[in-house]
């Protein structure tokens, strides 16, 4: 099988040499945590309710923390806000560079003045005793050290049934690196609190938390703004948000909805939900015999009734890669909205949401070595705005009186009542570091092992793989002959090998290839070359004879 290369690989971005560690540095970033707090504050019309109020403000008085000027150069093209999170996130990772990579704390400076900036987290960087928003993220990997990979996540030291853990099943959820864990911890330890409400210490640690992991999201996504990032339990809720709202908004009789024969159940039940209520119409397009989607015959689709295209960047079943760009390209030619589920690509492929131009980006964080119960729903800031939130409650209103509600602006108006606040702050470490380990590294690393897999598998007498297309990321989807995917399955956990078997969420697309179930090895920036071997050894066994299958 080609599997494509330079669909995977994003281009190295220049490195720039590490300042030393001093004073002046720490004075520079806490002046830039301060601006970014003031910009970042403000009324809740202005704020999109993302507001701090100053601690012992008289009533009324403007909510602001800091003095109102630095000496801060903004860099040339870019907003303020933007200027300040670029020069901010620069001027941290060189402290990092410069720091005790091994213990992930920054070295103590005696000449460190006491923290007064309006961003907490970094308050403790003189404090080697207390944990940092983001511990060991100074670790460093050159140029991809698997080996140094795994000892940052802790469950992979795991035995199951007497044997190591060989977790290749990250198509259904990634596991967390040590810096997303003590970042949680910290956050419960030294943060926790309700957002965007009190005027206390607390509040204000928790809601600069909160928002730091918003604009982490932000860039990582390269979206352009902050407000188009919207918190979410995870892709499903981020779907059905959309399908609920703009949806029930947009969506009439006779309309159409195209989704694709690849879809997880996620990307389909919604909409069908929604045609159910409307009396709109889905349609599908077709997958050729490799499990790629069709372009032509998608495009054949189009009626000036189609209104909304939702389609996967990567199937969860097969591992295919769509020509995202192509369907959102031709959608919006003719017209129609696209939602692309990043929910398997996000931790494989660069997400650029302003290059993929798709109206809303969907992910799950619990996919991208995030925790689970946190979400991303990315969406063009003014069609956000445009829509009428799906859930009432706390947060998301500017005034509520008996005879109407006036609502904030996006992304505020549609996260009502109390967040997933930890777990959101928990999102923003596990992005950090994957930025850390640079998302070329990963993917070239990844590609390799994807290839050197699909090789091993192709010599197990018996075994079809199923989804060939030329390009693919982390799934290997299976059959054996003469063997019930979840006998399989359960012999491989014996072996201490985790791997899925099953319909995946996606049944319309393995009956597309004659299948109820598979098995599915998927595969991530932790696993190994060993254990890639440990597979397909123990599968030239079942093959042997050599296993006992449970019936």
């Amino acid at each position: 099988m080609n599997i494509n290369n330079s669909a995977l690989i994003e281009t190295p971005a220049s490195s720039v040499p590490p300042r030393p560690y001093d004073t002046d540095s720490l004075l520079q970033l806490e002046q830039l945590q301060a601006l970014a707090g003031e910009l970042f504050s403000g009324t809740p019309s202005a704020g999109g309710g993302r507001e701090r109020a100053e601690l012992g403000a008289a009533p009324g008085a403007a909510a602001t923390l800091v003095p109102a000027s630095f000496d801060l150069p903004v860099e040339a093209g870019l907003p303020k806000a933007d200027s300040v999170a670029h020069q901010y996130e620069a001027l941290l990772n060189d402290l990092y560079a410069a720091s005790s990579v091994d213990s992930g704390v920054l070295p103590v400076s005696a000449a460190l003045p006491e923290a007064s900036s309006s961003f907490y987290f970094v308050d403790q960087l003189s404090d080697p005793s207390r944990a940092l928003a983001s511990p060991a993220l100074g670790s460093a990997h050159t140029p991809f050290d698997v080996q140094s990979v795994r000892r940052d996540f802790p469950i992979l030291q795991e035995r199951v049934n007497g044997k190591p853990l060989v977790w290749l099943d990250n198509a259904a959820t990634t596991h967390k690196p040590q810096a997303v864990i003590d970042r949680i911890s910290y956050f419960y330890q030294h943060e926790n609190s309700n957002i965007h409400r009190a005027a206390h210490e607390l509040a204000a640690r928790a809601t600069d938390a909160y928002e730091i992991a918003r604009e982490i999201v932000r860039g990582f996504i390269n979206a352009g703004s902050a407000d188009e990032i919207v918190f979410v339990r995870g892709t499903t809720e981020a779907i059905n948000l959309v399908a609920k709202s703009w949806g029930k908004q947009n969506i009439q009789k006779d309309d159409e909805i195209i989704v694709s024969h690849l879809e997880h159940h996620a990307n389909i039940v919604p909409w069908q939900q929604l045609a159910a209520e409307t009396g709109a119409r889905l349609r599908v397009i077709p997958v050729d015999d490799s499990g790629q989607i069709l372009l032509e015959e998608y495009e054949r689709l189009f009626t000036p009734r189609t209104k909304l295209v939702s389609v996967t960047q990567v199937s969860n079943a097969l591992g295919t890669i769509t020509p995202a760009e192509a369907v959102v390209s031709i959608a919006h030619r003719h017209g129609a909205r696209v939602l692309i589920d990043g929910a398997q690509s996000v931790a494989h492929i660069r997400a650029d949401v302003q290059s993929l131009d798709a109206d809303w980006f969907v992910f799950s964080g619990h996919k991208i070595f995030g925790p689970t119960g946190i979400g991303v729903l990315y969406g063009k800031k003014d069609l956000l705005n445009a829509t009428q939130p799906w859930q009432g409650g706390g947060n998301m209103i500017e005034d509520v009186t008996f005879e109407r509600t006036r609502y904030h602006t996006a992304p505020t108006r549609f996260e009502a009542g109390t967040g997933n606040i930890a777990d959101a702050v928990g999102l923003g470490a596990a992005l950090e570091y994957v930025q850390k380990l640079g998302l070329d590294n990963i993917n070239r690393y990844e590609h390799e092992l994807l290839v050197y897999a699909t090789r091993a598998l192709q010599e197990v007498p018996g075994l079809r793989l199923i989804g060939t297309a030329q390009n693919k990321a982390s799934v290997l989807s299976f059959v054996l002959d003469g063997y019930k995917s979840e006998e399989i399955g359960a012999t491989l956990n014996r072996e201490g090998i985790a791997v899925r078997s099953g319909h995946h969420c996606a049944q319309p697309i393995l009956r597309r290839f004659g299948l109820e179930t598979t098995v599915r090895p998927s595969l991530a920036l932790y696993n190994t070359r060993e254990e890639v071997d440990l597979l397909a050894s123990t599968l030239h066994g079942i093959r042997g004879g050599q296993f006992y299958l449970p019936g």
